[in-house]
């Protein structure tokens, strides 16, 4: 109830109720009790995703924070990213629409992300779940080809991949098919391969990189730790993520003010044991 102060003739207040209200006014508040309010309705809404081309990074869930709606994300060549999502991220499950609830810690997902200022957004995020066609990316650790069979150590994995081959393998390299004789232990591959009872068969297998061998990427900056050495670039070219590592040990990485998370560079590596070394690295254009 509603009360209202008053003075009296020495000054001093005291408090009375409030008269009651007309009949006319209880009804209409009665009629209001009755309209329930969508909270989603009361919050402003959010700004239109921006149009960029995006990048299409693959890992595992490693930590998935729904308070500051942030994934954690163990890369499939190694290293982590943090990602943002929100209500504007689209979440597929088996190909179907899903949401953030389907999200869970310890699964891989496949995400299309673009660059929101310095931070990393996710448009869209795949959860992938068992399914008879799997994909996976590592360094070969042994190629057997008398026995059709090759180990590999997949980034995401516990342990080595144990992958069969056959006739029908196809393999690619820089998107020509080659022979089987051009990959060895060492390579970089990516494999497509069909889940069956006690075995996986190699479909389609990729090679990725050779040992000792130089390439040279362009692309923006998406994420950047000197401390650590690591340098993640989203390439201009095949629209993939690569991650490069520098030597922390050396001041060059460090003396150039405009290498930051959204410039984009050139980098020059190598392939050394199962990731790219950087040489050399120069800004092409400073982050917006």
């Amino acid at each position: 109830m509603i009360s209202e102060t008053t003075t009296d003739e020495h000054g001093e207040s005291s408090i009375k109720p409030a008269p009651p209200a007309s009949s006319d006014v209880g009804n209409d508040a009665d009629g209001d009790a009755n309209i329930v309010a969508d909270p989603a309705s009361l919050l402003p809404d959010l700004p239109v995703v921006p149009r960029k081309n995006a990048t299409l990074i693959g890992g595992r869930i490693e930590k998935l924070d729904r308070v500051r709606d942030q994934l954690t994300i163990g890369l499939f060549g190694g290293g982590k990213m943090k990602v943002l999502f929100d209500p504007r991220t689209h979440v597929y499950l088996k190909g179907a629409d899903g949401s953030a609830a389907d999200l869970h810690e310890g699964e891989r997902v496949y995400l299309d992300t673009i660059l929101d200022g310095s931070t990393v957004f996710a448009r869209s995020i795949r959860v992938k779940r068992e399914s008879n066609l799997g994909e996976s990316q590592g360094v070969v650790l042994r190629y057997r080809a008398d026995r059709g069979e090759l180990t590999l150590r997949d980034a995401i994995s516990p342990s080595p991949i144990r992958i069969r081959l056959n006739a029908s393998t196809q393999f690619t390299k820089d998107g020509r098919s080659v022979s089987a004789d051009s990959f060895s232990d060492g390579c970089l591959i990516g494999v497509r391969f069909d889940s069956q009872p006690g075995s996986d068969v190699a479909r389609e297998i990729s090679i990725l990189a050779v040992p000792g061998a130089r390439y040279t990427f362009a692309g923006q900056i998406a994420h950047l730790d000197l401390s650590s050495g690591l340098l993640v670039l989203n390439s201009s070219t095949d629209r993939k993520t690569y991650e490069i590592r520098l030597d922390p040990s050396s001041s060059r990485f460090g003396q150039d003010e405009n290498l930051q998370v959204g410039a984009t560079v050139t980098v020059v590596a190598n392939f050394e044991g199962s990731r790219y070394v950087a040489r050399n690295v120069t800004v092409i254009s400073p982050a917006k």
